[in-house]
């Protein structure tokens, strides 16, 4: 399922019913003439030394190692080429020299030996691999199936954004979004799960959860987040038996009625940003509460408040998956420079010109997921929700 606008990275083209992840966890790194090219070079050189030696400190036996170094570079096959070469060198260099019969009949015994646990490390690494890239594409496609596909139309707004989790398991946050039409208007989340890694996914379907819920049940955004709250709660208490460390998730709610005014709880997310004549501004929200999951250790209760916004005018929010981008040196991404200089243009273009910037700011390098969404009113009388599916969403409309 295709979230909004996204980019595929750029991968081989792995075999029919392969699964790309699968394919790159068992490619080779290194080049069958490369590794070819090294093998006869480093012979070579280890020959020639061993010559010069004579035998009083024979240094061919060396070359056992080279089926270690090929087994964390090189693919089974590989391996098993660099092994056999070893073995017949090594075997046929101590065939022709004198010596004892044990002695030579112990090395080759030995090179055998190191030459085959090189081939079954090999075999190992790459089988590991594979499982996490297993894991990896597991996680991502759960995510992706709980989400929403973008965009997603209702009566009252029009909502485009792009998607981008990040497939490293280590890394993996749980960022969330979710646009339901109620009977009380229309209402929006985005969230982020503090931590990173597959437990994360947990806490943050738990509250996208009881938000598709208290959405459409409660009149009051207050309520529905009252109802997150307890959702995150019961999830941290389970995971608190399970052996699990408890988390709090960031939220912003959103709420449109049709009019020019919008309601907004803030429960320590990022401050939206408002796109309006040609200028982008951060929405001033003065109630920021403490993060969901965390209430009891605050002794205020959370408050919704309003802002403008009028006809023609895009809100734009995000996670830290876009602020917290660096670049090499480690500076931050300048998001609302970079809003500026597109706040004139269509919601679609804008998101294409923030994926691009974001990569090329940060170099293609990642740790955090990326969920942004722009959200443009619609005139009254319009039609009700439809959301992107399949190929057809795979940019914002």
């Amino acid at each position: 399922m295709v979230m909004g606008l996204r980019r595929p990275a750029a991968r081989r083209p792995a075999l029919p019913g392969t699964d790309p992840g699968e394919a790159a966890a068992g490619a080779a790194r290194i080049g069958n003439r490369a590794l070819a090219l090294w093998l006869v070079l480093l012979t070579a050189g280890v020959v020639l030394l061993d010559s010069l030696t004579g035998t009083d400190l024979p240094l061919i036996p060396l070359l056992v190692v080279l089926p270690a170094l090929a087994s964390v570079f090189c693919t089974v096959r590989q391996t098993v080429g660099v092994a056999c070469w070893v073995t017949l060198v090594v075997v046929g260099s101590r065939i022709a020299a004198t010596g004892a019969f044990w002695d030579v009949f112990f090395l080759i015994g030995f090179t055998v030996l190191a030459c085959a646990l090189g081939v079954v490390a090999c075999a190992a690494r790459i089988r590991h691999a594979t499982e996490v890239a297993r894991l990896r594409s597991a996680a991502v496609a759960l995510q992706r199936q709980i989400l929403r596909p973008l965009p997603v139309v209702t009566r009252q707004l029009r909502a485009q954004g792009i998607y981008e989790p990040i497939e490293e398991d280590r890394f993996v946050g749980g960022d969330i979004y979710e646009v339901v039409q109620s009977p009380h208007g229309t209402r929006v989340i985005i969230g982020d799960v503090q931590g990173k890694g597959l437990p994360a996914i947990g806490a943050g379907f738990a509250a996208l959860g009881a938000f598709r819920e208290a959405a459409f049940r409660e009149g009051d955004l207050t309520a529905v987040a009252a109802a997150l709250e307890d959702a995150v709660v019961r999830h941290n208490a389970f995971t608190a038996e399970t052996g699990e460390t408890e988390r709090f998730v960031t939220a912003l709610l959103l709420g449109f009625d049709g009019g020019d005014r919008v309601s907004a709880v803030n429960c320590g997310h990022l401050l939206p940003r408002m796109l309006h004549d040609g200028a982008a501004t951060k929405v001033a929200l003065r109630l920021v509460s403490v993060p969901l999951g965390m209430a009891e250790l605050s002794g205020e209760a959370r408050a919704a408040e309003t802002f403008g916004f009028p006809l023609g005018a895009a809100l734009v929010v995000f996670t830290d998956g876009v602020t917290e981008a660096r670049d090499a040196t480690g500076a931050f991404y300048p998001l609302d420079e970079r809003l500026g200089r597109w706040a004139r243009d269509e919601p679609r273009e804008l998101l294409r010109s923030l994926q691009a910037d974001l990569e090329e700011f940060s170099g293609g390098v990642r740790r955090d997921d990326v969920a942004v969404l722009v959200l443009t009113r619609r005139p009254e009388g319009c039609g009700g929700l439809t959301t992107g599916h399949g190929p057809a969403a795979a940019g914002p409309a």
